[in-house]
């Protein structure tokens, strides 16, 4: 029975979805002015992962992230670079899918943009002034927060507090404008020479919370499954989302609220942030560091856990793929001398289908994807022990590949098949072995040496030399 923490309630509960077999799940995306950051990539990542446990589940996932095409962000950035804010979003949104590709996440089923829901945005918020929920101030459209009883219940926060902290944040005159400090905007007036629509109370831009309230019940329906993004985003993002969609449809916005923790840096652990200057750009970093070992390194915390970026943790992270990577080439070659069938299969079939089984019990705990390779790296360290009898199974090699490949693959990584060797290589490789037979070990060593230079890593094993590439 899996169970999700909820932020809404602030507890775990048993995750039952609305449709049986089908999840709907919607992740706040990125502001496309930009490079995505780690923090940024580290949500991305996170979801992915619950994503992917989820159809190795047997769900049947739509998946759907956002692209804010329409901010503050872009327009600057356009004005810096000499481009339209539409040139600048096309751009950073190409560079998010090359950042990610490499990142090995799944494309969502559905990548909306604000542009191209503009028509159904303005229609959202002439609904919510229907019904008094939001009123237009001089071309300015904002949502009535006290008018929303709940208001505050994500991030459990009362009203009248939220308003206090409203009112010391308020620019100087903005308070003559709303009727009430909490109350936040659905629809902004254009300022001169910037990017408008037309829309019932003049020429503006829809504000930022609006957008995927209307994307999500768009693609996904009034009420969805899961609702995920960043810790920081529970307000007040999440919490207008869950306000003016519920005041829109009436119905319950998303039964379970995710929300993935902070990547951190320095001793002090500071938030990662643009904001802050002290960001890394995933961009610089998978162009020095192999991406599936930051693929692994953001994956392999608890995704509500903060996770601390250092080069240490990296190269821990680097360390544990290079044994995952390892343990799957040694297994692939015992398949060279493996036979049809052993007496002992069935035994090593039903540990190999224990391991799975706590591995699921594991991961149905809130995804808790470090118990989880606990489980993975016990199963690797069986499959080591079991590839070095002298006699092995191509039944239960089978299954050790299959069940291996799998439960990694829901972290995002993806084994490499060994390449053909160049002649040289190979020879080398040849005489180093008949060096041994002949017990020149002084000429063996060499030869180690100088493949090893070359990136070739040699392991003499019971059943022979093989080889593979240093990471």
């Amino acid at each position: 029975m899996m169970k999700l923490f909820n932020t809404l309630t602030n507890q775990k509960e048993t995750f039952v979805p609305l449709r049986p077999g089908e999840i709907s799940m919607y992740v706040c995306g990125p502001t496309v002015y930009n490079y995505i950051h780690i923090g940024n990539a580290r949500s991305t990542v996170a979801f992915d992962t619950v994503r992917r446990y989820f159809e190795y589940r047997g769900y049947n996932v739509k998946y759907v992230s956002n692209f804010t095409d329409v901010d503050d962000k872009i327009i600057r950035r356009a004005n810096e670079e000499g481009l339209t804010p539409s040139e600048i979003a096309d751009k950073y949104i190409e560079a998010f899918y090359a950042d990610t590709d490499a990142l090995n996440v799944k494309r969502a089923t559905k990548n909306p943009r604000v542009v191209e829901n503009m028509d159904d945005i303005i229609d959202f918020v002439a609904d919510l002034v229907d019904k008094d929920y939001a009123y237009e101030a001089d071309g300015d459209v904002y949502f009535r927060a006290r008018q929303f009883d709940d208001y505050g219940k994500l991030s459990d926060q009362s009203i009248d507090d939220l308003r206090q902290g409203a009112s010391e944040r308020l620019e100087a005159g903005a308070d003559t404008v709303k009727e009430d400090a909490v109350d936040f905007a659905l629809w902004k007036k254009a300022k001169p020479d910037e990017i408008s629509w037309d829309s019932p109370w003049g020429k503006g831009r829809p504000g930022w919370h609006i957008e995927c309230s209307v994307m999500a019940t768009k693609y996904l329906g009034d009420t969805i499954d899961i609702h995920g993004g960043g810790h920081d985003l529970t307000f007040p993002h999440h919490e207008n989302e869950i306000a003016q969609s519920e005041a829109h449809t009436g119905q319950t916005f998303a039964r379970y609220w995710m929300h993935n923790g902070f990547v951190t840096m320095g001793d002090d652990g500071e938030k990662m942030s643009k904001s802050l200057g002290n960001f890394i750009l995933a961009h610089d970093l998978i162009a020095q560091v192999p991406p599936q070992v930051v693929r692994f390194f953001l994956a392999s915390a608890h995704y509500r856990s903060p996770l601390k970026f250092s080069e240490a943790n990296l190269e821990e992270a680097r360390t544990n793929l290079e044994r995952l990577q390892t343990t799957y080439q040694n297994l692939n070659y015992r398949y060279n001398d493996a036979t049809d069938s052993l007496t002992a299969d069935d035994d090593m079939l039903a540990k190999i289908a224990d391991f799975e089984e706590k591995f699921v019990e594991a991961m149905d705990d809130d995804i808790n994807t470090p118990n989880g390779l606990t489980i993975i790296y016990q199963l690797m360290r069986e499959i080591n022990v079991y590839i070095e009898n002298d006699h092995v199974s191509k039944v239960v090699l089978d299954q050790m590949k299959a069940t291996f490949t799998e439960l990694v693959g829901i972290f995002g990584v993806t084994f490499e098949e060994e390449e053909l060797l160049d002649d040289t290589i190979q020879a080398l490789i040849d005489e180093r072995i008949a060096a041994r037979k002949a017990k020149d070990f002084e000429r063996s060593d060499a030869i180690r040496d100088q493949l090893k230079v070359q990136g070739i890593i040699l392991d003499d094993t019971a059943q022979g030399t093989r080889w593979r590439r240093s990471h």
